[in-house]
């Protein structure tokens, strides 16, 4: 289990290393929305082929892949809307005008417990697949482990961009990201330990599960900031993205 919060952590690193970045330099909002496309394609085929693929191919049931995306769909939808509710649903902006009424999409204050929970909203999902591949006893998925670290970093860049803009002291962004890179430790922790044991169709159902939520994070919140700030050159790098975590997937 140490093992699984060492890896989850390890993953989640870029967090901080993507605030360090993003605090030491200015990063324009355009290469910011670019990187964000690149690590949105990059999700993307962990999606695609070390977790829904993997979950075919240990589901006992064919319904389990599909109702377990449905179910992360649905998670993730409806966690998702809560939060931007009260004032997170910017969360991965790198623009934010600096007022005293800092309004997201839907018309709420920027809420810093929101935004908070809903980076460890979208964090937990991919933290937990990293405890169930170590129960597999093949070792991490180097693919998988690389996909999430890289597609962290955007998410911190623009986040931390966002959170500068909007007044945040540096020393507080830096323990946001630093808490949110413990508690996806601890998440791959959990996936490892709760689930030791589990049948493959089980374990499929949990991997189809965090393939449906990622992806619903993705549509939701990554990709359309990605483009609002990045451009139409935003689904080239979103497609390098895929061929760079594909390339990795049918390398380990």
């Amino acid at each position: 289990m140490i093992g699984a919060f060492g890896w989850g952590l390890l993953a989640a690193s870029s967090l901080v290393v993507g605030a360090l970045v993003a605090l030491a330099f200015r990063i324009p909002v355009r290469v910011v929305g670019l990187i964000m496309g690149f690590g949105s394609g990059v999700l993307i085929s962990a999606v695609a082929f070390d977790l829904v693929e993997e979950a075919v191919g240990d589901a006992s049931a064919d319904i389990t892949v599909p109702i377990g995306m449905a179910v992360g769909c649905a998670v993730f939808s409806v966690g998702d809307w809560l939060i931007a509710r009260n004032g997170g649903g910017r969360r991965k902006s790198p623009k934010r005008p600096v007022a005293a009424l800092d309004r997201d999409r839907d018309g709420t204050e920027d809420s810093p417990l929101s935004i908070v929970l809903g980076t460890v909203l979208d964090g937990i999902p991919e933290s937990i697949v990293i405890g169930l591949t170590l129960l597999a006893g093949e070792g991490v998925g180097v693919a998988y482990l690389v996909a999430v670290f890289v597609s962290n970093l955007p998410e911190s860049i623009s986040s931390t961009a966002g959170l500068v803009e909007s007044g945040w002291r540096r020393s507080r962004i830096l323990w946001l990201w630093v808490a949110v890179a413990v508690v996806s430790g601890a998440a791959s922790a959990a996936g490892y330990g709760i689930f030791d044991g589990a049948s493959g169709n089980t374990n499929a159902a949990i991997l189809a599960f965090a393939g449906g939520a990622i992806l619903t994070m993705l549509a939701d919140t990554m990709m359309p900031e990605a483009f609002e700030h990045g451009g139409r050159l935003t689904g080239v790098l979103t497609t390098a993205g895929f061929v760079v975590a594909f390339t990795l997937h049918q390398l380990a």
